[in-house]
Order: structure tokens, then sequence, then C-alpha cells
């Protein structure tokens, strides 16, 4: 079964046929919120909003394990993330879409393994290529089949937050590789990696970064809504696409 996990912009799918909503318990605590079970074209699909359904979640306090636990419970084999983010590279404004290939961790504090405690045994996963390769293939003919351009591949910088970054963070994530800058990219595939689930991520660019393109000065909020409301729209489409090549 397929999972979608929305972020800011995203917390509910108006194409969304909704059957049932479930609250799951977990050994890590509580989700994000109940799972949202429905079709989308006819095509089983379970839906989670990342932030909570009223956007009440901060990315450091969303509860990555119990989120992605909740969902292999359900059965769940193949999960795409979408998440708005930054753009570092100028050449890749507001409204780009990216599907990453790669991910460098800048997040403390965050529960990020399965693997702990005293009757854990010591486990090292490969992370070599962070996301599954056949969901990111599946994303990218969604979106060239919805009429979207797209960028294959990418370098998604997982930052703390709350807060934007400073420009002199960004240039450092650019001196060491990163096109983008998100903060809800980890340890959600990490974890993804350890529960096998298929896991890869829709990246839109809702703004650019810290000193980059208009927000040279500064982040300009009063324009991130219209760009997410429109942006969103176009994934909504792409996700209709996504589902009937996760059959195939």
């Amino acid at each position: 079964m397929l999972a979608i996990i929305g972020g800011s912009g995203l917390s509910q799918l108006a194409n969304f046929e909704i059957t049932r909503r479930q609250v799951i318990r977990t050994p890590y605590g509580e989700p994000s919120g109940a799972l949202t079970f429905g079709k989308i074209k006819n095509h089983e699909v379970i839906f989670l909003a990342r932030h909570g359904y009223g956007h009440t979640l901060a990315p450091h306090e969303i509860n990555y394990r119990a989120n992605m636990w909740a969902l292999q419970a359900q059965g769940v084999v193949d999960v795409v993330s979408v998440a708005s983010v930054g753009g570092i590279s100028e050449e890749h404004g507001p409204g780009s879409i990216f599907i990453p290939d790669q991910i460098i961790d800048y997040t403390h504090g965050r529960k990020a393994t399965y693997f702990e405690g005293s009757e854990a045994p010591v486990t090292h996963v490969d992370f070599t290529d962070p996301y599954c390769e056949k969901m990111r293939q599946r994303c990218m003919k969604a979106t060239l089949v919805s009429g979207e351009t797209y960028v294959d591949g990418g370098v998604y910088a997982a930052v703390q937050g709350p807060r934007l970054e400073s420009r002199a963070e960004i240039n450092k994530f650019e001196r060491d590789g990163a096109n983008l800058v998100g903060m809800t990219g980890m340890p959600e595939a990490s974890l993804a990696r350890e529960l096998d689930l298929c896991y890869a991520a829709i990246a839109v660019v809702v703004n650019y970064a810290a000193g980059r393109g208009s927000s040279g000065n500064g982040i300009q909020f009063n324009e991130l809504s219209d760009v997410i409301d429109k942006s969103m729209s176009r994934v909504r489409l792409i996700l209709e696409h996504l589902v009937e090549i996760n059959d195939d």
C-alpha cells in the first residue's frame, strides 16, 4: 500500500475519497494525527499530515518514529513525502519541483532510530542512497505525465528549525553540496530505511533560501502562501498520476 505524508500546505487532499480515520497507538508514542484511509482514483492510499491536521507541530516536535511505525503497521510498503523547501540554487526558484536523491542531516536531538536501548542489538543501516530509487522513478514519471517539469536529483539539507537559516548557513550548505533546505527530511528518511519502506520525496521550492534571489534581504513571508497554494495544486495532480503508476 502507498502512504502519502503531507507537509506544509498539504494537510489534506482535495482529490481523496476518505473511507475512515484511525488513531494508531505505537510503542513510540502518538503519531502526528490519525491515519486517513481512502482512495485516489480508486486506488487505496493512506494519508498522514506530518504537522498535524491543524498544522500544530513544529518540525522538531514531530514524532517521526511514531509516524513511520504507524504506517508500516498498517501494511504500507511505499511512501511518498511531500515537502516545502527553500531553494539554494538561484536557477531553481519558487515553484520548482525536485525529486531529491541525497540528503545531509544537520538536525540534532531528534529521536532518529529504532535501534536503541539495552535490549536492542547494535545495528548499522546502509544509507548510501537515502531515497528508494524505485519510488523516485515513479515520482518522476508521475510528474512528467502531469505535464510538470522537475529536477532529477538534488541534495536536501535537513535543518533543525523552526527558525529559518542565516545567510552564512545557506552559504555553508551550498559549499557542502546542498541545493535545497528543509526541516523535515530527517530522520524521516532514515527511519523509513530502518523499516524497509520504499521512501522518496517530492520537494517543492516555495521560497529562495536566505540571501538568494528575492530573499536577498530576508524571507518574504507575505509571498509564501500564494506560492504554496499554487504549488500544492500541482502536487495533487502529480499524486493522482502517482497512484496509478504505483500499481504497475
